[in-house]
This record gives C-alpha cells, structure tokens and sequence, in this order.
C-alpha cells in the first residue's frame, strides 16, 4: 500500500511536466520578453525565477500563470508541483535552453509567469493610519528598489508609490531583493503631481530625505498620516519637488561620510518611524518563544 502511494505520487507530477524545446514558442517568449524589459506582459503577467521567489510567491497567493523548469531541476519540480494549482502550465526546458532565458548567472532552475495582484491609490491610501507611505521618487538602482520593498514590509509601511524616473518594480533585481515583499506590500506607479495633491488631499505630511541638512533623524515627528521620500541616489530628490515637501529630515553620520546607501538610508528612516509609533512594540524584534 505504501508503494502504491508512493508511485502515484512520482507519477502525477510528472505527467503533468510538458517538454518544451522550440526557442520560438510562444510562451518562451513571453517569458523572455519580460525577463528582458523588467516590465509586465501585455497580459499583465511578470517573470520571475529562482526557488525562494517561486516560493514566497506561492506562500503570498500569487497566480502562477505558467512555470517552467530546467531539465536538471527535475527533482525541484516534483517537490514544487504538489503545491501548484492543477490549471498552472507546467514545462520543463533543455537546460541549455532554460539558462538562456533567465538573467540570473547560476539559474536554480525554475521561473514563472505570475499574475500580479493590483491595488490603487484609495486602496493605499486607507492604509494611512497603519503606517508611513513610502516614496521612491526616481530611484534608479533595482537593488535599492529591492531592498527599500523588504524594508517597507519589515518596518509595517503602509505601501509604497514609485513617481516617474524610478526603475520598474518588475526587474528581475528588484523582485530579487524584495525576497516576496513586493507579493504582499501595496504599490503603485504613479506621476508625482497627481501622488502629491491626493497625500495633501488625505492630510499627510510630505517629508524628504536628504544626506546633507535637515531635521536629525531622533527629533522628527513620525505622527500619522505620513509619506516619506526617498529620491535618485547621486542627485536626490528633484528640485520641484523638495519645494513641496514640509520638512527635510537627516541621518546624523560621520562627516567624512559622504551618503549612505539609498536602500540603507530609507531602512534607517522606515526603523526609526516604527521604533516611535505607539505600536513599535510589534518591532521589538525575534519572540523569545
């Protein structure tokens, strides 16, 4: 009985991994299209690849549209197909074939298309009282990107807007190093003029981050509701913008310092923001349970 049990499990996965060999295949194309643009499909779908994106993905209830793998990661595609949905396409590529496609330099062997959940700026913006909005505004490193999704969960923002100028939230190195906050955190891209009169419109105090002069980071008000900026990482955020902002605020550091990091500073800031909310106590850190 136990064998039995244990073949059916072997064998249905595999029958559902269709091969796939034709570069010119259409959903190849897709997938390496999307890859390639850092950008949605035109059926709204995105591409990522890795095993840990494939699996917050999955644990975040994103719909995987199609999934392919490698060849060698056979194995992986057993484990990973009893958790997919029975209508999730499933193929499997020559591996040579497979790391042509992705843009990682040691592909694990796996990738997706997903269907990215949506949300609007209402939807973001009744989240005001929970946490600070975040503001990429011209952001242009995915790695930044990346890292100021993770953070912006970690430290309970309330979603992020990305403003002209600011990379795509579908790079591959911006999905990347999310690792899956960028699944569950709210965002939208949005035109800074019209992101700015709906923060007044809703009463939220506009502050920009600077590495030069400003408020010091222990002596701001983090009173809610609050949309925090962050701009491009050499020239910061644009003039026409600082100008509408109520307050500039600044990371006291060494002097010979130049800048931190923009991903690091915008951690910092989102740290401190939720060190002094009431509820900071949910920031505390690890349970010692």
């Amino acid at each position: 009985m136990k064998q039995d049990t244990k073949a059916a499990r072997t064998v249905l996965p595999d029958s559902r991994l269709r091969p796939l060999a034709g570069r010119h295949n259409p959903h190849l194309k897709e997938l390496r299209l999307a890859f390639r643009r850092g950008e949605l499909t035109a059926q709204g779908e995105c591409a990522i690849e890795g095993v840990k994106l494939v699996e917050e993905a999955l644990r975040s209830g994103q719909r995987l549209t199609s999934v392919f793998f490698s060849e060698a990661a056979r194995p992986l595609a057993e484990k990973l197909l009893l958790q997919l949905n029975a209508r999730t396409e499933t193929r499997i590529l020559p591996n040579a074939l497979f790391n042509s496609i992705v843009p990682s330099d040691a592909p694990q062997g796996v990738a997706a298309l997903i269907k990215v959940r949506g949300f609007s700026a209402i939807q973001i913006m009744e989240r005001l009282q929970s946490g600070p909005v975040v503001v990429a505004a011209g952001l242009q490193d995915p790695g930044n990107l990346g890292t100021l999704f993770r953070s912006a969960e970690a430290f309970g923002a309330a979603g992020i807007f990305l403003t002209e100028g600011t990379v795509s939230p579908y790079n591959p190195k911006v999905l990347r190093g999310s690792a899956g906050s960028i699944f569950r955190l709210p965002f939208l891209q949005l035109a800074s003029g019209e992101l700015i009169a709906l923060l007044r419109q809703h009463g939220a105090r506009l502050l920009a981050t600077s590495s030069h002069k400003g408020t010091p980071l222990p002596e701001v008000s983090w009173t809610l509701p609050l949309a925090i900026f962050i701009g491009n990482e050499g020239a910061g955020l644009p003039r026409d913008l600082i100008h509408q902002m109520q307050e500039t605020i600044v990371i006291p550091q060494a002097a010979q310092v130049e800048s931190l990091n923009a991903g690091v500073a915008a951690s910092i800031v989102l740290y401190e923001a939720a060190r002094n909310r009431k509820d900071s106590s949910q920031f505390s850190g690890p349970s010692s349970q």
